[in-house]
């Protein structure tokens, strides 16, 4: 059975690490604490007081003052590892922890978990192809030498990395060594890391490469794990949940994030908030449950996104000059079906189709699929659709050699209403108001990754009112924005104003407009 050595690095909270120790190594786990040497004196005796009389906990031999972006962050990490292998020679599995972590899984679904996939994880991703660093630097973090802290120490920092510069004093990576870069919180088997141990005294180069390396604890055994062992047995993802803000800071949880967090596909979760007492007390009592069912859903990220996301909705892309130099012509009327419920708009266009000659696309800049003629390429990508949005409606006004087009759109799709209804031609809105089952919003948080086949009920229950407020707000924002030509029809409408309102649209005659409204399955889910 797997049995982990869990690697703590610490610098804060004593109660809280000796409270975390206790319950891990409870389950007949291990754990090495590094406590950070700039830490208070007191606290490290406080913690060693208190665990001494635990077998099952050891400490690193050298502790060593620590830094952000530092190698000191890997060198303690070591100095962890090497006092679990020395004390724990029956432990399989060793983990990287921090004291914001606590466990998401039981104990025994843990060692399943691990016994049953027989492999290392830890993100690694090619440092130079991938996109794995969003902002900052990047190549420099390798090529030139660091020796100062950018926190601590800014003017030495930048004086020392602008002198390099200056001078041209790139250095090369090791020839033989591909740089990886991913999370720093990892899984490794035994096996791994006595190999990376060995690795660190064997090869002297490439420790002092990355000794002088900016924000090692991203690449150090990110790449390491990848040069030494099969790529088979590796799985690129992290096992301890975490997410970050749209500012690039790590999202903290607390008490009310309880179901959220024990059905995702995950062991272990940074950060919980030092006063989540509740989160943290349910938390301990399932890491030593037995017994415990989980229902795995996964949609945290996509959720935690949604639901931030309701206060900062703004316009997506600022326009461009070309765009707003542009027009559509002046002579031409571009026609615009607004539904949430796609399925009903699509059916709503074939009925069009049927009974007038005017062109119609479907959701165009929503769907990659829909049908596009080849316009050299502009029509290929939803992106490029939405930057040469006028562009792309004038080359379909002038494929179909028509003065009237039909597109279908989303109603969050506020940004292209603005720009279409701004612009010289004329520009006619027809809104589909629709009803909305709680059956069609389950299965709409389905569609859009906000839940899945095992989220829970609860969950359910607390995410609906918020999805349902969240569609009436978007109706609400086109309401408010009181453009012209804006007609409605209502699934709830009476059927005589709803051929009124298609017939304006249309600018067609009522009787063609009851032949395209009067189907009784319009609005069928």
């Amino acid at each position: 059975m797997a049995r982990i050595a869990f690697i703590l690095l610490c610098h804060k909270d004593p109660e809280a690490i000796i409270s975390q120790a206790e319950r891990l190594t409870a389950a007949g786990d291990y754990m090495s604490i590094h406590f950070d040497a700039r830490a208070k004196t007191e606290h490290f005796r406080q913690i060693r007081a208190a665990l001494k009389d635990n077998p099952n906990v050891t400490f690193a031999k050298k502790r060593i003052k620590c830094g952000w972006g530092e190698w000191s962050l890997v060198q303690a990490s070591l100095n962890a590892v090497q006092s679990a292998l020395e004390a724990f020679p029956r432990a399989t599995h060793f983990y990287m922890l921090s004291g914001d972590c606590m466990a998401i899984k039981s104990a025994q679904y843990s060692h399943d978990f691990l016994d049953d996939n027989d492999r290392d994880f830890i993100e690694s991703f090619d440092f130079f192809e991938s996109d794995w660093i969003k902002t900052g630097m990047k190549e420099d973090r390798l090529i030139y030498r660091h020796y100062f802290n950018e926190r601590t120490q800014p003017k030495r920092y930048y004086w020392a990395y602008n002198l390099q510069k200056k001078l041209g004093m790139e250095r090369d990576v090791p020839h033989d060594i591909q740089v990886q870069i991913g999370s720093q919180w990892w899984c490794l088997r035994r096996r791994t890391i006595e190999w990376i141990v060995d690795f660190t005294k064997k090869r002297k180069d490439v420790m002092r490469f990355f000794r002088t390396t900016w924000i090692p604890d991203e690449t150090f055994f990110q790449t390491l794990v990848r040069h030494l062992v099969p790529e088979e047995e590796i799985e690129s993802r992290t096992l301890t949940f975490l997410m970050f803000s749209d500012y690039g800071m790590p999202v903290t949880f607390y008490n009310d994030h309880f179901d959220l967090l024990v059905s995702q596909d995950f062991l272990f979760a940074r950060k919980i908030s030092p006063e989540a007492r509740e989160l943290k007390a349910r938390l301990g009592a399932l890491y030593a449950a037995e017994g415990v069912s989980f229902k795995i859903s996964n949609e945290g990220r996509s959720l935690f996104k949604f639901l931030s996301g309701r206060g900062r909705i703004g316009r997506r892309f600022g326009m461009r000059f070309w765009e707003s130099e542009s027009t559509l012509g002046r002579e031409r009327e571009l026609l615009i079906v607004i539904c949430k419920k796609w399925h009903v708009a699509k059916r709503l266009l074939e009925q069009i189709r049927r009974a007038t000659n005017i062109p119609a696309i479907e959701y165009l800049f929503n769907e990659e699929s829909t049908p596009l003629p080849d316009l050299g390429g502009i029509q290929k990508t939803i992106p490029k659709r939405h930057r040469h949005r006028r562009a792309l409606m004038r080359m379909l006004f002038d494929y179909f050699a028509t003065d009237r087009l039909i597109i279908c759109l989303d109603p969050g799709a506020l940004d292209l209403l603005q720009d279409f209804c701004g612009d010289r031609s004329t520009t006619r809105l027809l809104e589909v108001d629709v009803d909305f089952t709680d059956d069609y919003l389950v299965g709409h948080a389905m569609r859009i990754g906000l839940a899945g086949e095992q989220t829970p009920q609860e969950t359910l229950q607390r995410l609906l009112p918020t999805i349902r407020h969240d569609l009436s707000f978007e109706a609400d924002r086109i309401r408010d924005a009181n453009f012209d030509n804006h007609t409605r029809i209502r699934e709830s409408g009476k059927l005589e104003e709803n051929i009124d309102a298609v017939a304006r649209f249309l600018a067609i005659s009522e009787d063609k407009a009851q032949e395209i409204v009067g189907i009784d399955y319009l609005y069928s889910d």
